[in-house]
């Protein structure tokens, strides 16, 4: 604060409570206006079919909506279980799964070891919000290319889809366990 020319007044009284005041500097400069951040809508979409499966309903209902803004075709599921039956009742392909990796009923890595056998050509993204240790006790992920850090932006979200549907020598999304 001192070095900006500012400084914080400090009253407290017992029983009374405390009240703080931040005194800046004036600036007389005009404000200088930041060019826009592009925005999400300009992200590079696609026309693939991608399962999605999260837990969370508005991160489900924000993320379909923002894919299907994009070109794709998006099918949801709200966990696991879920998920084996919107990929069973889908005759066409499905490009990608983005799954969180933990979620009730059944986890991310669990669910495309499941799937890996009748969908074999389906990519797979992993989301999750915990810390990667958490994430590997929940199967083997791979945590360096299909793996997405909670929270992100749309953004963020956009160019990771085109990363891992763009790789053409797909690697195994999950090895299954037991």
């Amino acid at each position: 604060m001192k070095q900006n020319g500012g400084f914080i007044w400090v009253y407290s009284e017992p029983g009374m409570g405390t009240t703080f005041k931040i005194y800046l500097p004036r600036v007389i400069e005009e404000a200088r206006v930041a060019a826009p951040a592009s925005s999400a809508e300009s992200c590079r979409g696609g026309a693939e079919t991608i399962l999605l499966v999260e837990d969370e309903a508005a991160v489900r209902q924000s993320a379909c909506q923002f894919l299907s803004l994009n070109g794709y075709t998006v099918l949801e599921a709200k966990d696991g279980k879920e998920a084996l039956q919107v990929a069973k009742n889908h005759s066409g392909a499905i490009d990608l799964m983005i799954t969180d990796v933990v979620m009730p009923h059944m986890g991310g890595a669990k669910l495309a070891a499941r799937l890996a056998s009748a969908r074999p050509q389906m990519k797979v993204l992993f989301v999750s919000g915990y810390a990667e240790s958490t994430v590997l006790r929940y199967g083997p992920i791979d945590v360096t290319n299909n793996f997405l850090q909670k929270p992100f932006g749309l953004k963020t979200l956009a160019g990771k889809i085109r990363q891992v549907l763009d790789v053409t020598a797909r690697k195994p999304a999950a090895v299954p366990t037991r």
